[in-house]
């Protein structure tokens, strides 16, 4: 596993498909993940500092974990899979630490509102990553 950072979110030149672009903490490797329009929104709206007048899904949900005292310690873009992502959240709770099946968008979104680190697994990295 290697970690990463959000390095931006932007949209490809063809489709207009939105892409968040994942770059190596430690180097100079690129994840570009194509997601969701209102993923995107969410993702930015929270990097750029944003608030909606109502709480958006990842607002709530991050709202509901604080309730239940959990906690998003991780997310991990596991594996890529006939051209699809997929992505684990990991949330403490209870002592305990639980793997949720996710989206690597939703994932993503979760990260940026709980502050959790993002990691990609070196075989996506090596798959789809891209160097500049």
């Amino acid at each position: 596993m290697r970690e990463m950072v959000i390095y931006g979110v932007s949209f490809d030149m063809v489709g207009k498909q939105p892409l968040v672009l994942l770059k190596t903490a430690d180097g100079n490797r690129f994840l570009p993940i194509w997601i969701g329009h209102p993923e995107a929104a969410a993702i930015l709206m929270k990097l750029q500092g944003a608030k909606a007048p109502r709480p958006m899904t990842h607002d709530l949900v991050t709202e509901m974990l604080g309730h239940l005292d959990a906690k998003v310690i991780k997310i991990t873009v596991t594996e890529l899979r006939e051209n699809t992502f997929y992505a684990q959240i990991t949330v403490a709770i209870n002592g305990d630490e639980i793997e949720i099946d996710s989206r690597p968008s939703d994932a993503l979104a979760l990260a940026v509102r709980s502050e959790a680190p993002i990691f990609a697994a070196e075989d996506v990295i090596e798959e789809s990553g891209i160097e500049f």
